[in-house]
């Protein structure tokens, strides 16, 4: 954590105004999806919609090669002896 005297010289602790601990606590207690990614898969996926793009590509590719869809449950159906 930075303390005061850890500020460049160009700022004065006085001109920034009081803080309020905890101003934003409540938001965060409501929770967040914020994921970090490595610089190299940033420079692959910049924004938010290219990651959400490629994760819905990745679901749906995990699916058809599951052969599971929204509906289904999961659960195989025993095929009886004949």
């Amino acid at each position: 954590m930075k303390k005061a005297e850890d500020m460049r010289a160009e700022y004065r602790r006085e001109d920034l105004g009081k803080g309020v601990r905890g101003k934003h606590f409540d938001e965060f207690k409501k929770g967040s999806n914020l994921v970090f990614l490595t610089p190299e898969l940033a420079k692959i996926f910049p924004t938010n919609e290219a990651v959400n793009a490629a994760l819905s590509s990745l679901v749906g590719v995990a699916r058809s090669a599951t052969g599971l869809t929204s509906r289904s449950s999961g659960r195989a159906t025993k095929r009886r002896a004949a």
